[in-house]
């Protein structure tokens, strides 16, 4: 669900002319093609169905309510870019700034493209603390605070390298720092034959450092002491790092799992 809190939603209900239960000028049927062209986004599903009369007021509202940041974005944004095409004739000439700013803190809170690398991980292992590191990771990139999510974000990356490191029998004592566990399980894919380029085990190669230098950006620029916050840009850019890296790993463990079950189907099926 989006975070619109309840003074951008009425600035919101304002500009769209949603008092009455319309929505610009849409007609029941242009409401529901501009989802569906634009957004692949059925609007008349009963799950926008929630506030008693199925307007199109109420079901924007329902939208609001059950779609992400990203996605509510998008169409608000839509709707203030082509303004002139939307609007009533009681509309204002032109979206107010506030509006707009809220479609900006909208689309600022998706900086991080692979952020569902990290919330897909999480089913994936049994410790349930990782759901609560990823929603608290993610709802910092919603507010559009990243650096106020840095702390836990390696508080994650801890557990799902030893998790990883784990699977391959790697020793993972608590003691072991990020870097340390990211450069086994780097080693590790590397017997194993899982890499298959230079360049690719370069750049895994250069991610230990990487990690190394986030252990000094917990210590120093997150909320695990009383530090000064790193800068905002600097965390989407850490945070897009760490994203794109999970993305990476996690593809290979699937393939590897993909291998292994082929194998095993295989040997399953040979002759005795």
């Amino acid at each position: 669900m989006s975070n619109l809190t309840n003074v951008e939603q009425l600035k919101l209900e304002d500009a769209l002319g949603m008092r009455n239960g319309y929505v610009l000028k849409f007609s029941n049927q242009t409401f529901a093609e501009f989802f569906a062209k634009n957004f692949d986004v059925d609007i008349y599903d009963a799950k926008y169905d929630k506030y008693g009369s199925g307007s199109k007021a109420n079901r924007m509202r329902a939208f609001w309510n059950e779609e992400s940041n990203y996605l509510v974005g998008r169409v608000l944004d839509l709707l203030f870019t082509k303004w002139d095409d939307f609007k009533c004739y009681d509309s204002p000439e032109e979206p107010s700034e506030d509006c707009l700013k809220i479609v900006q803190r909208l689309k600022d809170s998706t900086l991080v493209p692979d952020i569902e690398a990290i919330e897909n991980t999480a089913p994936n292992y049994e410790d349930q603390s990782f759901d609560a590191l990823v929603r608290s990771v993610k709802s910092s990139i919603e507010r559009g605070e990243p650096e106020t999510g840095l702390d836990r974000l390696h508080t994650y990356l801890v557990k799902y390298f030893r998790s990883l490191c784990n699977k391959k029998g790697i020793n993972t004592s608590r003691d072991k720092p990020l870097h340390s566990l990211v450069g086994e399980y780097v080693k590790a894919l590397e017997r194993e034959g899982l890499i298959e380029s230079e360049m690719t085990k370069r750049i895994l190669k250069s991610s230990i450092s990487v990690m190394e230098a986030f252990n000094r950006v917990r210590n120093e620029h997150s909320l695990a002491h009383d530090n000064k916050l790193l800068n905002r840009n600097e965390s989407f850019l850490i945070l897009g790092h760490v994203a794109s890296s999970i993305k990476f790993i996690d593809s290979l463990e699937n393939q590897n799992k993909d291998q292994e079950a082929l194998d095993d189907k295989e040997c399953d099926e040979l002759p005795f």
